[in-house]
């Protein structure tokens, strides 16, 4: 029984880490299209075909439920695929759900007003394409009402990441906290929204100071998955788990394996 978690490239592996510890039963098909990393420099009608393809290989490798863990896949292409009508017995979601629970202390399916909550002003980190699709404003408003969102584009972050460049990642992270403040000097709270940013999460929090929470997706989405499948337990698939990537696997295993600091056997998608 497999669960699919899907990613641009290795940021996903966040998610996976903590979907693995919280549901250690759970056979996962992590699948990575680095060959075509990073999502967040594409337009929105790239990412959406290049997701589709790649949930399309997960469906047929045995996954019935595929996480998008990456926020620029789930911006782009997740509304479209759900209301384009999923193949029957088959489902996608996203990473956005969770964090806009947790922020709005909310249920997803709760659909009542908006109302007033404890955060008021948020800092949003994402790449381009995440930030250009404002999908994380859209969702906050249907649910709260007063949140000033002051979002940064982070340009190159997941680019020096997915290199292994950590001494570029932490420069280019601590540069991009500074431009925030510059729009919001006091922000309450800031989303890293992007599965590769909790790999830099000691070095945002740094820089924002410890007076701001910052909200991490990997735990979020373990939970909230965990609910899922006791609430739809037809929904583990009938594959096998392991790691797919399109780029090369060797080159792929052993940056996941100094991530996730676990060993790691990519094979070609």
């Amino acid at each position: 029984m497999a669960v699919g978690i899907f990613d641009s490239g290795l940021g996903g592996l966040t998610v996976l880490d903590a979907a693995q510890k919280r549901l250690p039963d759970v056979d996962f098909l992590y699948y990575g299209d680095n060959a075509r990393a990073p999502y967040g420099v594409r337009d929105a009608e790239d990412v959406f075909q290049l997701t589709q393809a790649a949930v399309q290989d997960m469906w047929d490798k045995g996954c019935d439920l595929v996480i998008l863990a990456c926020n620029t896949a789930s911006a782009a292409a997740l509304r479209r695929m759900q209301e384009g009508g999923l193949p029957k017995g088959k489902r996608v979601l996203g990473v956005f759900v969770p964090l806009i629970e947790a922020m709005t202390e909310r249920q997803w399916g709760d659909n009542s007003p908006p109302r007033e909550v404890a955060v008021q002003h948020v800092a949003l980190f994402a790449t381009p394409a995440t930030v250009a699709s404002r999908a994380f404003q859209r969702e906050l408003a249907f649910r709260a009402i007063g949140v000033d969102v002051e979002a940064q584009s982070c340009g190159g972050v997941v680019d020096a990441i997915e290199d292994g460049d950590m001494i570029l990642s932490e420069a280019l992270v601590r540069s991009h906290v500074d431009a925030l403040k510059r729009k919001m000097p006091h922000p309450e709270a800031a989303i890293l929204g992007c599965t590769h940013y909790p790999l830099m999460e000691e070095t945002f929090q740094a820089a924002l100071g410890q007076e701001v929470k910052v909200y991490s997706q990997g735990n979020l989405v373990a939970d909230s998955l965990a609910d899922y499948l006791q609430r739809h337990p037809d929904m583990y698939g009938a594959g096998t788990g392991g790691y797919f990537t399109t780029g090369d696997p060797a080159r792929v295993s052993d940056r996941a394996t100094q991530f996730l600091r676990r060993e790691i056997t990519f094979q070609s998608a």
